[in-house]
């Protein structure tokens, strides 16, 4: 089943610009963790993942009755910010959430991925 990790929040680790180097440096190894487990684990595949600027950097569009709108920013809505995501190919939640432990303790929502096939 394939899973998208959301890591949305800053959680424990505090906002990346506030970091000192040396913590950047060690919330960067967490990553690099995880992708080693998930690359030794049996039935895990990470399909994508990737980093997000800021959400200043966001735009959002919106359609209401046909016609769209677009703005800067992200959702209104959103108390927290999207730093990243994974797409990944696990036997199962527990799989899922079990690897998502060795990320830095980022706010994180696993959710699967409809199968359209």
């Amino acid at each position: 089943m394939k899973y998208f990790v959301l890591l949305a929040g800053d959680g424990d680790v505090g906002p990346w610009d506030q970091l000192s180097p040396e913590e950047q440096e060690a919330t960067f190894a967490k990553f690099g963790a995880f992708d080693e487990a998930c690359g030794k684990r049996a039935g895990v595949e990470t399909l994508a993942g990737e980093a997000l600027q800021d959400g200043s950097t966001a735009t959002t569009m919106r359609t209401r009755g046909g016609e769209s709108t677009v703005t800067d920013g992200p959702f209104a809505e959103a108390t927290e910010q999207i730093g990243g995501f994974y797409v990944i190919e696990a036997p199962d939640l527990d799989t899922m959430t079990d690897l998502c432990r060795i990320l830095p303790p980022y706010d994180i929502e696993i959710r699967p991925v409809v199968d359209m096939g």
